[in-house]
This record gives structure tokens, C-alpha cells and sequence, in this order.
């Protein structure tokens, strides 16, 4: 789950990590009376779950409380990648001498906490890695070991700060970011750009954070946070059927039992020359009401042509499957083409049952039925 910036830094509060001044707002009145409250220039800031908020014009200066009101008239209702603008972070502007780059990430590849920290901030970390890699750090925690003042320093030296009160602030945020990271199940917790003002203070200005799924319901606190207006409409109907879907941007619907089956039909009709509309892991089961939720998710999306039932028997029956699909077929009306490969425990005996179904096709490989469920999308 994405936090906006406004949640990220309330998080980061709590954890004495040091923060500018903000208020929320949802309206340019409200805009106003924030900029009155915090008493001096402010910066109007979008609060949207993507990036890219400045070059679209969702971060403007404001240096009066009716300028304020003037620039959160601009900015509300903005669309940013897909995103309505619906509240405003006012925050006191700061001044600003140097830009750093800090954030702790989980490596898969490593199965570690990763920090990353470059002098280089205020742009995408994308862009110093593949422009300037030698000026990002980098540094694995041994999560056995936990997070050392030492790593920290390390950290510093690799990224070229040189200012020692720059330093001794820098590391206590660092700690304390690995602190907020950890305890929040986090899976990133990024500050960019992390400042220095003219007078040496180092803050973060800017706060990006996702929680694990998986762990919300340890944070009651933080899984209120969710704003449930914001997400794609078709991924919240999910959510409250139990369905693990994900939107994506093609024709061919996906359901799989399980979630390695689906990511890999997902490739597979990639490589047979179509497009993916979404990723739908069924689960383990494959029962009439499973089948009927997933597939109520699944052709809500008008971008649908096809839909590709991908089920490998290992545990779970195909013949079951099978009947579970009939079952949901009974149950609702469903006129774009289906096509389905049944694979593993009793597979033989699934296709017998599907065989003759109108507008169900069953193909025996894999192959066999992403090409088929692209050519129907056509």
C-alpha cells in the first residue's frame, strides 16, 4: 500500500525523523487558512499516489495565504498520470542549500534491506544510477545482525558527504528511516530530496513510503490510511471479493490458480503475440464461488476480448476445476470467449466435462491456448 506524502511524513514523525511544517487542505479555502496558520511562504504540493508532481504542475510556491488559494485552485481537479488531484499538502516553504538522496528498499534478489544514499538528489534515482552510478551508495543490512551506527558511517563516506555536522544528522536519520522501515513493514521508505539549509539542518522534504499488503493488519493505524477513492476501481471491486488481481493495459483476461501460474500466462501471452488485460491468481482452489468472483472482476474490464483459464492440478483436481467452472457458468452470463487448459491431476478427465460448452475452447498446452486466446481477442 502507497502512502501519500503527507501519511509518509506523519509516519516519519513518529519516528524523529525531522520534517517541514504542512497542513492538509481539500479546498483552496482551506489552502488559504492553512498558509495563515503556518505564517510565511508556502509550497502547494499534490498529494497523488505516482510521481512526476512538479514537471505536471502539481508543486507550485506560494508566497502569500491568497496566492496559496490561487495556486490550490490550479492545482486541485489536475489530472497526473491518470491521478485526480484531490488534496493539497501546504507546506512552509524551506530553503534550500544542497540535495541528498536517501531510502531503504527490500532486495529480492539479496533478501535484505537495501539503503541507498547519493549527494545527487532531486531527481529520479533511475537517472543517477544510469548517469552517475558511482556517486550511489549502497548498503545491504544483515537483517540477523540488524542495522549498526557503523553500516551508517559507511554509508556516508561511500556517498561523499564530507560537512561532519552534515554527517552526525545524516546518520541519525538514517537509523532512525531503517527504525521506521522495519517496525512499519515497509517495503520502501524513500525521502527525496532529503535537504540541507543555508544554516545546516538536514529534513527530509519530501516522503514516499509503501507497506506491505500482507502485514496492514499488524498497523490498524496505517491500513486507515488507505484511500480506497484513489485505487483503480476494478482492483478495489477485487479487494472486496478476496481476488488477487492487478490491472494491466491489454485484451486478454488472465485467471490462474495460483500466483507463479498466472505472472507466468501473463508471459506467455506476451510471447504469443498479445496483450495481458490483468493478473488474477484464483488461488489454490478452484470452486464455483472462486471461479464466479474472479470472473465478475475480470469482465468488468471493457478492454477484455478474450479470457484465458489457466489451471495446473496439483493438490486441487482439474476435474473439480472444471466442475467449478460449469458450476459459475450456470450462475452468470458470460459472452466474451473463454478458453481453458487443464493440466495435472486428472486433467483428462476436466476436459471431458468442459468438452462441447459453447463458447469455451479447451486446449491442452499452455501455447496452445495463449495463441488461442489472442487470436479471439483480435
Amino acid at each position: 500500500m502507497d502512502l501519500y506524502e503527507y501519511q509518509g511524513k506523519q509516519l516519519f514523525r513518529r519516528f524523529g525523523i525531522p520534517v517541514s511544517e504542512g497542513r492538509l487542505a481539500t479546498s483552496p479555502e482551506e489552502a488559504r487558512a492553512a498558509a495563515v496558520d503556518l505564517g510565511g511562504p508556502v509550497v502547494v504540493k499534490a498529494q497523488v499516489l505516482t510521481g512526476g508532481r512538479g514537471k505536471a504542475g502539481g508543486v507550485k510556491l506560494a508566497d502569500s495565504p491568497a496566492d496559496a488559494e490561487q495556486k490550490a485552485r490550479e492545482i486541485l481537479g489536475l489530472d497526473i498520470r491518470g491521478h485526480l488531484v484531490r488534496r493539497l499538502w501546504i507546506e512552509l516553504a524551506s530553503d534550500i542549500a544542497k540535495e541528498y538522496y536517501l531510502s531503504v528498499t527490500f532486495d529480492r534478489s539479496e533478501k535484505k534491506p537495501l539503503f541507498m544514499l547519493t549527494t545527487e538528489g532531486g531527481v529520479e534515482i533511475e537517472q543517477v544510477a544510469a548517469e552517475s552510478p558511482d556517486a550511489l551508495a549502497r548498503l545491504h543490512v544483515n537483517v540477523l545482525e540488524n542495522f549498526q551506527p557503523y553500516q551508517g558511517r559507511r554509508l556516508i563516506y561511500g556517498s561523499g558527504i564530507s560537512d561532519a555536522g552534515e554527517q552526525r544528522q545524516v546518520l541519525d536519520i538514517i537509523g532512525k528511516l531503517y527504525a521506521c522501515f522495519t517496525q512499519s513493514d515497509a517495503m520502501l521508505c524513500e525521502i527525496n530530496p532529503l535537504i540541507v539549509t543555508p544554516d545546516g539542518t538536514v529534513k527530509a522534504l519530501d516522503a514516499k513510503v509503501t507497506v506491505d499488503d500482507g502485514a496492514l493488519f499488524r498497523h490498524p493505524d496505517i491500513a486507515e490510511m488507505r484511500d480506497v477513492a484513489a485505487a483503480d476501481p476494478f482492483e478495489a471491486f477485487a479487494r472486496e471479493k478476496g481476488v488477487t488481481y492487478v490491472k494491466l493495459d491489454g485484451s486478454v483476461g488472465i485467471l490462474g490458480n495460483g500466483a507463479g501460474l498466472a505472472m507466468s500466462t501473463v508471459d506467455v501471452v506476451v510471447v504469443a503475440g498479445g496483450r495481458p488485460a490483468n493478473f488474477c491468481d484464483l488461488g489454490g482452489g478452484g470452486d464455483a464461488e472462486g471461479v464466479v468472483d474472479a470472473l465478475e472482476v475480470i469482465t468488468r474490464d471493457p478492454d477484455v476480448r478474450s479470457i484465458f483459464f489457466n489451471i495446473f492440478g496439483g493438490i486441487t483436481r482439474c476435474d473439480e476445476v472444471a466442475r467449478g467452472i460449469l458450476a459459475a457458468l450456470e450462475r452468470m452470463s458470460i459472452e466474451l470467449p473463454m478458453v481453458v487448459r487443464l493440466d495435472g491431476t486428472n486433467a483428462a478427465e476436466g476436459r471431458a466435462l468442459l468438452e462441447g460448452t459453447p463458447n469455451l475452447y479447451v486446449e491442452p498446452t499452455m501455447l496452445d491456448a495463449a495463441r488461442r486466446a489472442v487470436e479471439l481477442a483480435a
